[in-house]
């Protein structure tokens, strides 16, 4: 079901026929969102299959994207399974801090649960851009502001903009 390819000893790509993907039609909804996708819990790679066809059911969103998996060594709390990562481009005509609630409901409904910063995780779901527009709130920050700080977020975004 996945092709794997080594990156290098830390990094291997995972490829599948939703990751990466492209939708072939136009959408109907008004803002372009780029999410980082990543998890470390757990069969990682069937919940992002699963998510994929949650999120093409859903009519709030339209999926445009996604990047390979990139399979990569854990940052902050080191003491844990190595994470999968993947990038999202959806459009959606909710606005930034609805739509930020529509994504932790999703984290929500895949079972994650918020111990500590950068603990383990069934599903994390981080906004990098939305359309182009830069926030700066307690609650969120747009671009993301460590998002070209990670290899999780820069080789997988590399394959969406290529």
């Amino acid at each position: 079901m996945y092709r794997k390819r080594k990156i290098n000893e830390k990094l291997d790509s995972f490829y599948s026929l939703r990751f990466p993907y492209t939708l072939e039609r136009k959408s109907k909804h008004r803002y372009e969102a780029v999410v980082g996708l990543g998890g470390n819990v757990g069969d990682v790679r069937r919940r992002f299959e699963h998510l994929f066809v949650v999120l093409q059911k859903d009519k709030q969103v339209s999926l445009i994207k996604t990047s390979l998996i990139l399979k990569n060594p854990p940052f902050g709390y080191k003491d844990q399974a190595d994470f999968f990562n993947s990038i999202l481009v959806l459009k959606t005509s909710m606005q930034p801090k609805v739509f930020l609630r529509y994504l932790q409901r999703l984290e929500k409904k895949f079972g994650r649960r918020r111990s500590f910063a950068n603990a383990p995780r069934t599903l994390d779901l981080d906004i990098i851009f939305f359309d182009n527009r830069k926030i700066n709130t307690k609650d969120l920050i747009i671009p993301h502001p460590f998002y070209s700080q990670r290899e999780s977020v820069m080789i997988p975004l590399a394959g969406v903009n290529a």
